[in-house]
């Protein structure tokens, strides 16, 4: 499993899942609202993202290769828009944006950021 992309791809799948399963679990066990707050979309979203940002810098890797960076804040920049637009108003609804709320588009968000982080890394360090 040499391609990049297919290592990337099944990284950021088997982490999402396990996560997103733990997420649940915890909710679950602490007899919180389990599908509340957009759990659901957040994890989606993040992980489409992830894999859009990741595809778009992949394929750009050699064409601008001293332009990734900023492409990669480019793409971190989209996230926070996309969080202000779909999740930022129901979130504040009552005034605040409780743990609930937080947690459940900032786990998936970090934990995307950081699986596209180290994988981006990883693939300029292997550019020549």
């Amino acid at each position: 499993m040499n391609n990049p992309l297919i290592r990337f791809f099944i990284l950021l799948t088997s982490f999402v899942i396990v996560v997103f399963g733990i997420h649940v679990l915890f909710l679950n066990l602490n007899s919180l609202p389990i599908f509340n707050n957009k759990i659901i979309f957040a994890y989606l979203l993040n992980y489409l993202l992830a894999l859009g940002v990741y595809l778009l810098l992949y394929t750009l890797r050699v064409k601008l290769k001293t332009q990734l960076g900023f492409l990669f804040m480019a793409g971190s920049f989209l996230k926070f828009i996309l969080f202000f637009l779909f999740f930022y108003s129901s979130y504040k609804a009552d005034g605040s944006i409780n743990s609930l709320e937080f947690s459940a588009f900032f786990i998936p968000y970090i934990l995307c950021l950081v699986i596209e982080t180290f994988s981006l890394v990883n693939l300029l360090n292997n550019l020549k």
